[in-house]
């Protein structure tokens, strides 16, 4: 595992989010409530910890009738913009990407065609199209691009 949570990072994902981790041993722990549309979820971060015989970094997040989980975290990609994070895991040369919004929304992309992200959406079926735009921030940060987080 080459990429592991450090300080900065979690000052960076707080910055966007517009709110602040708690630690508790390895997990870093967040919660983003939206009163007004009624959404409350929870963002847990472990940075290097062991997930089977291997180390890597797991993300958890935690809503009112769901838990979604990215195990082997390789990088995140912040868009003040849009005010989320997302974050890459990358298994067999698929990307799975969990977007974690500050208004309390969170999506999940999994096993997404890397070759989505750079082509032409308008070729692409409204069901398709989603995950390659959602996720084309993250290009670089991909091992193809000498950008980093």
């Amino acid at each position: 595992m080459d990429f592991k949570f450090k300080a900065e990072d979690f000052k960076r994902i707080e910055s966007v989010l517009e709110t602040h981790f708690k630690k508790t041993g390895t997990c870093h722990r967040l919660v983003l409530e939206d009163a007004k549309a009624g959404r409350k979820i929870s963002l847990e971060i472990y940075s290097d910890i062991p997930i089977g015989k291997k180390r890597g970094n797991l993300i958890s997040v935690y809503g009112q009738d769901s838990h979604l989980q990215l195990h082997f975290c390789s990088g995140y990609v912040i868009s003040e913009m849009l005010g989320e994070v997302t974050f890459i895991g990358e298994t067999q040369g698929y990307l799975s990407g969990l977007i974690i919004e500050k208004g309390a929304a969170c999506s999940l992309y999994a096993n997404v065609d890397p070759g989505l992200l750079s082509g032409d959406f308008t070729k692409l079926g409204p069901e398709v199209m989603l995950s390659g735009i959602a996720l084309s921030l993250a290009e670089s940060i991909l091992p193809d691009h000498s950008d980093s987080r």
